[in-house]
């Protein structure tokens, strides 16, 4: 199994190391900044040997340079669709595509939405998707679509169960109780809310979560269940609301709760 350590950054980003099941050597994930991998790459005595980036935004690339100038010809894996500094390995959708050989193959999975061409990586049952998908909540529309997104997120729900989510922030509280307010009567969301202020309590992650639990809190998985479309609907629908509909009115109550 590979291991993966966070990295703190900036309020609430995580910065992901993937190390490799037998070696130092480490895959960085998303550096908005380099500082604080340095620190971690040091204290953890890890050879980094790869960068992968989701998506263009600052606080995921800001860290690249500074981090190949401490670490010469470090090859950067990025969206083909997004202007990321310094990228050597321009990637779109892939299955089975060897980033190095310490590592197993990675598949490459287009999720555009929050930018227009966010990508995913998916490996050893571990999901790192940026800013597509969130404990509890999904990305913002920052260039992408809402049809976009909803497309994305229809493809990460296909996923195995089991499916680690590695996400790029600490919003989950937030999330779940907008969450919450959509779904009042989700026992598991209570539940997992609970168990989220515990951890946040003691100042521990909530990341990653699994695609099961997503399934079963996350209303941006769930736009197609009446419990959730039952709350966006208004005095002018007539026809029930398609599953975009009520994805589309969901993303614009989050953006102001």
């Amino acid at each position: 199994m590979l291991k993966v350590h966070a990295v703190n950054a900036f309020e609430d980003n995580y910065i992901w190391l993937i190390q490799s099941e037998h070696s130092a050597e480490t895959m960085i994930v998303d550096p908005g900044s380099a500082e604080p991998v340095l620190r971690k790459l040091q204290t953890l005595e890890l050879e980094p040997v790869a960068i992968l980036i989701t998506h263009h935004h600052h606080d995921h690339v800001g860290g690249i340079r500074q981090l190949r100038q401490s670490y010469a010809d470090l090859p950067v894996f990025g969206p083909r669709q997004e202007q990321i500094p310094e990228m050597s390995h321009p990637l779109a959708e892939h299955s089975g595509l060897s980033l190095h050989p310490a590592f197993p193959a990675v598949q490459i999975l287009d999720t555009p939405g929050h930018t227009a061409g966010h990508i995913s990586y998916l490996l050893d049952g571990k999901l790192f998707c940026g800013d597509t998908l969130f404990a509890g909540g999904c990305g913002r529309l920052l260039g992408g679509t809402a049809e976009q997104l909803y497309a994305s997120l229809l493809r990460l729900r296909q996923l195995p169960a089991h499916t680690e989510i590695y996400c790029a922030h600490e919003y989950t509280l937030n999330n779940l109780l907008f969450a919450l307010s959509i779904e009042p009567d989700n026992q598991a969301l209570h539940l997992r809310l609970a168990h989220c202020r515990q951890l946040r309590a003691h100042d521990l992650s909530t990341v990653p979560s699994r695609l099961a639990d997503e399934l079963q809190t996350n209303p941006f998985l769930r736009c197609d269940q009446p419990s959730v479309a039952c709350q966006l609907r208004n005095d002018n629908d007539v026809e029930p609301l398609e599953a975009i509909e009520v994805f589309r009115r969901l993303r614009s109550k989050k953006d102001v709760f």
